[in-house]
């Protein structure tokens, strides 16, 4: 008894060193390898081949969407070898199967395997699935329906946004009336200057509509989403159509009425676009104005909501206005239009975001002074302020003042032309200013264009539709 006291000790202490061998060394992971080789020996196995091309040579589909699948899971960075290829950008690192190289999966409890191997034509590869055939009826299905879904979400944050425009001409092809270029304007959601409110509900609905294919089918509902962004020009409407865009990672189809030569033409446009993308209609008040007669105002209803707007799903449309108060109501109705968003010119709230953005100016001595001026009813387009800002950089002071003096001379401007005084206003701003005695604000606003999204009051809730006026959802 003393002496396997004595022992013990000695014991623990191998012990010990054994497993710190065995967890230092590949021989613990070469045992776990023969007993799963062992345990797949005693079962039966089914066996799916997914080749690279059909029997037309064309590329299969499906055998993509598995390599994308594949190439996301953890087991293959823990495959004895890998290949490693560079992605579009200079630091991406891709992780790609090899030829004979087999990786397992785990789903619904159930073990498969995938490996890659070459078939004898042409050297064109092959995936082979295994699976055990007692797991097969349960999980074949939607193994290979969840596969096609983190496939189709893994494609759609990794695409590039195209920005589409209609051209003049059609020409033969396939989207032939689209011309394509990679959208890479800055704006999102975290750039632009509105209220944060405001912002989160928008954020919100976007994310909610898009996980609702089954709703929208339930109900028997085209899944698709409108939008109506109204305000004067300069208030950030077609920032937050770009910062829509990069949140949905949608291509954007810009469609300009002024190229389409008929009603049938405009339903062209949109059976040539795809799903998952945003059509955006810009400045529909003013197309509208001009009584077009190429397109009629019931082709651009029946372009919204008619049934040509259901040969296509998960789809978001966007419209623009400067004004909705003389658009037709028929326009306006939830089904076409479901939100409604105001983009006002800017308030005190909103040009004390800008400052910030801009000046990296969070208070200043001029504040109390501006404030009173906004309360004053006086008020610029967030465009406007911004390229003050931007054109007095590099000295905060004299950006406040040239603000000041622009609106100002704005306030004036305005106060005359309601007293029937036709004279021009010339600003009087400090020497070195934009808005200096040489420059008006006509003139001003004739020489800058679009910069920043606008803030919007936070007494103004969402407009979630024409519905929504009269207190209902």
């Amino acid at each position: 008894m003393v002496n396997m006291m004595i022992l013990i000790p000695f014991l623990l202490v191998g012990l010990f060193l054994i497993l710190r061998f065995l967890f230092k060394t590949s021989l613990l992971l070469i045992l776990l390898k023969k007993f799963q080789c062992l345990e797949d020996w005693l079962h039966v196995h089914q066996l799916y081949r997914v080749p690279q091309f059909n029997h037309l040579f064309q590329e299969n589909e499906l055998y993509v969407k598995v390599s994308t699948y594949l190439i996301s899971l953890p087991s293959l960075e823990d495959s004895d070898f890998t290949n490693l290829f560079t992605g579009s950008k200079s630091n991406d690192i891709l992780l790609h199967l090899d030829t004979d190289q087999t990786i397992r999966d785990v789903f619904l409890g159930a073990i498969v395997s995938w490996t890659l191997e070459k078939s004898e034509n042409g050297g064109a590869k092959v995936l082979v699935l295994r699976l055990r055939k007692n797991d097969k009826r349960r999980i074949l299905r939607p193994y290979l329906q969840h596969i096609l879904s983190v496939a189709s979400d893994i494609c759609q944050r990794k695409k590039e946004i195209k920005l589409r425009m209609n051209v003049d001409i059609p020409s033969s092809g396939k989207n032939g009336r689209w011309r394509s270029v990679p959208f890479n304007h800055p704006a999102s959601f975290d750039t632009l200057v509105m209220d944060v409110d405001l912002k989160n509900k928008v954020k919100a609905d976007l994310e909610m509509f898009l996980k609702s294919k089954q709703f929208y089918q339930r109900l028997g509902r085209v899944w698709k989403r409108s939008y109506l962004l109204y305000g004067p020009s300069g208030t950030g409407k077609s920032s937050f159509v770009a910062a829509m865009a990069r949140f949905l990672n949608f291509d954007v189809y810009d469609i300009d009425l002024s190229k389409v030569s008929d009603d049938s033409d405009l339903k062209m446009l949109l059976l040539q676009s795809t799903s998952k993308s945003m059509i955006v209609v810009e400045d529909l008040d003013r197309f509208l104005m001009e009584k077009s007669k190429n397109v009629s105002l019931r082709g651009i209803l029946n372009f919204m909501d008619g049934i040509i707007s259901c040969c296509g799903e998960e789809r978001v449309m966007v419209f623009t206005m400067n004004s909705k108060d003389e658009v037709d109501e028929a326009l306006l109705r939830p089904g076409r239009i479901d939100v409604h968003i105001q983009f006002p010119l800017c308030d005190f709230p909103c040009f004390k975001h800008l400052a910030n953005n801009y000046l990296g100016v969070k208070e200043h001595k001029l504040f109390p002074q501006l404030e009173e001026i906004f309360q004053g009813g006086a008020s610029l387009s967030p465009a406007e302020i911004g390229e003050i800002m931007i054109s007095n950089r590099s000295s905060p002071t004299r950006a406040l003042k040239s603000v000041i003096s622009a609106m100002q001379t704005n306030a004036g401007a305005k106060s005359r032309r309601v007293s029937g005084d036709g004279a021009e206003d010339i600003g009087g701003g400090e020497q070195g200013g934009l808005f200096s005695r040489e420059h008006s604000v006509r003139d001003f606003r004739k020489l800058y264009g679009l910069l920043k999204m606008g803030s919007r009051r936070k007494d103004e809730p969402l407009d979630l539709g024409s519905a929504d006026k009269d207190g209902s959802n």
